[in-house]
């Protein structure tokens, strides 16, 4: 068991398994009793806690992905800072938003 105040950079990969199988189930049972916002935050949780099973070198700033939840939009990378992907997201006409946000890399996807 890891104790509270963890930082899933220290996790092993089973570690990071297990926490995603537990922050999975907690966000069924708020799904189960109405609690949206809760949902939300498990459903973060759990896209850091798996952007840590990813290798952040296999992203690459310039480049255009996909976002997995969110299919009406892609992402222009800038920079990679651990586990997260610095840059603009961009909407079908390829329009890019001013405000450079991160994501998690488990969030990404590459085009098809």
């Amino acid at each position: 068991m890891v104790a509270n105040n963890y930082r899933y950079s220290d996790y092993t990969i089973e570690q990071l398994r297990a926490e995603i199988g537990k922050l999975k189930e907690k966000a069924q049972k708020a799904e189960q009793l109405g609690n949206v916002s809760e949902v939300a935050i498990n459903e973060r949780k759990m896209q850091v806690a798996l952007a840590y099973t990813l290798n952040p070198e296999e992203f690459i700033p310039g480049e255009v992905y996909g976002l997995k939840n969110d299919p009406g939009y892609t992402f222009k990378i800038n920079y990679v800072n651990g586990v997260f992907a610095w840059g603009h997201r961009r909407n079908l006409l390829q329009e890019e938003f001013k405000e450079e946000e991160a994501i998690p890399i488990s969030l990404l996807e590459e085009m098809k």
